[in-house]
């Protein structure tokens, strides 16, 4: 079994950093296999909406922008489940991931379905006050809701709670590990 964490934020050894290593390790211990994606370091550009708004990724399923997308979205699709992980800037996503999403969306709702159904989980984790965390899991659910993905499990983690929601982390991936052999026991 495999999932892919998609994880975003420049600082690799902050908070969100230390919230995706602790749920890898959940999973990990479960015998997942990782696709770790560190979208800092991808080659994602931002939607174009050529095609008067449109654009072919409407009736095609592909965007025409040559980066890194089309190597992420296929390695989601591949993947049993998926975990996103963000920072949190202004109550949303990093804007790197956002403009990932956003691109995957449009290919994805209008066209292809290939993600449809798969459940998720989406971690939030804002160093500052703290303040945006829900926003910013209400954001990318909807997102994903766009494209018939399915949020699993929405966890925020803030400065202040971090010494005990990083080890829920890592009970967080074992429990998801579990739920994507086993299933999952909620009907939504």
């Amino acid at each position: 079994m495999k999932v892919a964490v998609v994880w975003s934020s420049p600082n690799t050894d902050g908070l969100t950093a230390s919230a995706k290593n602790n749920l890898i390790e959940g999973l990990k211990l479960k015998g997942v296999e990782i696709d770790e994606i560190h979208m800092n370091k991808m080659n994602i550009n931002h939607c174009k909406a050529c095609g008067n708004g449109w654009g072919t990724c409407n009736k095609t399923g592909e965007c025409l922008l040559k980066d890194d997308f089309a190597d992420i979205y296929r390695r989601l699709v591949e993947a049993d489940g998926i975990a996103f992980v963000s920072a949190v800037y202004w109550s949303d996503l990093t804007e790197c991931m956002k403009a990932f999403i956003d691109r995957m969306r449009r290919c994805e709702a209008t066209h292809n379905h290939y993600l449809a159904d798969k459940r998720c989980m989406l971690v939030a984790c804002a160093g500052g006050t703290g303040r945006g965390t829900i926003e910013c899991l209400k954001n990318m659910e909807l997102a994903l809701t766009h494209m018939g993905m399915r949020a699993y499990d929405r966890i925020p983690v803030v400065r202040f709670n971090k010494s005990y929601m990083l080890p829920a982390l890592k009970g967080a991936g074992e429990q998801y590990a579990e739920c994507l052999e086993n299933g999952f026991d909620m009907y939504y």
